[in-house]
């Protein structure tokens, strides 16, 4: 099932498309983390079924939002995850990025919005000059998560989607903490669907890709993770409690805007489209 946050008449609603990705079905929770938190696959099945019955809206009619528009609390995400990116990562700067050891870089980013599919990136002009972006999938979780082994971490995962970890490339270096940098509002676009994991094979191995203006940047595949999500789920719960609706960025592959010699960073009229198989393509504009 793809799911959606969707705007009709100045309210927010949740659905889930039809086949043919033209209709919206609308289901019965208040948000799509009230859905994530009340409803099991066969619940969400049965009411999917239930809206069939009925009239679906047009997508053309309603304004998508993020499928997330608000997360209950900060985005985990991981730094460093694909082994090309962690290699241009710290040629861009050998202090800020590189790792010592091998072992999983966590940061986290806070998002008052997320920002929608077709939507806008703010530019910041003046805060920062060396603006980039960061095709991810990122995994949403299902249930309470604790001490949980990386042989079960499917069954916590609710489902996929696409984000882009926009970052502040000078405010992240400059700081000794990413936070700053990675945080600014609308820094988080997120969507344009939440596809349920059981739509998706475990583990996700799907292409990813990134392009700025039609101009291809980022290309690789999910099963490339240097830490899998196995092994993200197994490692953070040992020690924290995760919640349902808990979303996890699982790192970005080569060929962001810092990568490239000299620097590509993005301009106010870029269009960045990040697009992960399966689940679908994320559009924003620099403004």
């Amino acid at each position: 099932m793809k799911l959606i946050t969707y705007r009709q008449n100045g309210a927010e609603h949740v659905g889930a498309l039809t086949a043919d990705g033209g209709g919206v079905l609308p289901l019965p929770a208040a948000d799509m983390n009230t859905l994530i938190e009340t409803m099991t696959f066969e619940g969400l099945r049965s009411a999917v079924s239930a809206a069939e019955r009925g009239s679906a809206l047009a997508l053309s009619d309603v304004e998508l939002l993020a499928p997330i528009p608000r997360p209950r609390q900060d985005v985990l995400c991981l730094g460093m995850n694909y082994l090309a990116h962690a290699e241009e990562a710290a040629r861009y700067s050998a202090d800020a990025f590189r790792k010592e050891r091998p072992v999983a870089v966590y940061f986290s980013k806070r998002v008052s919005e997320a920002g929608k599919p077709d939507g806008v990136i703010p530019r910041h002009a003046g805060l920062t000059d060396r603006l980039d972006y960061e095709a991810e999938l990122a995994v949403v979780l299902g249930r309470t998560a604790r001490d949980v082994k990386a042989a079960d971490a499917a069954d916590c995962i609710f489902g996929y989607t696409v984000l882009n970890d926009v970052s502040a490339r000078d405010l992240q270096t400059g700081h000794k903490q990413w936070y700053f940098g990675k945080s600014l509002d609308g820094a988080t676009p997120m969507g344009p669907v939440l596809v349920t994991a059981d739509e998706i094979a475990y583990p996700p191995a799907l292409e990813i890709t990134c392009r700025v203006n039609g101009e291809l940047r980022q290309q690789s595949n999910t099963s490339l993770l240097i830490t899998s999500i196995g092994q993200i789920l197994e490692e953070l719960t040992a020690g924290m409690t995760l919640l349902p609706g808990t979303i996890i960025a699982t790192g970005t592959p080569a060929g962001v805007g810092m990568g490239f010699d000299p620097p590509k960073f993005l301009q106010s009229g870029d269009v960045v489209e990040c697009a992960i198989e399966g689940i679908g393509t994320l559009r924003s504009t620099v403004v």
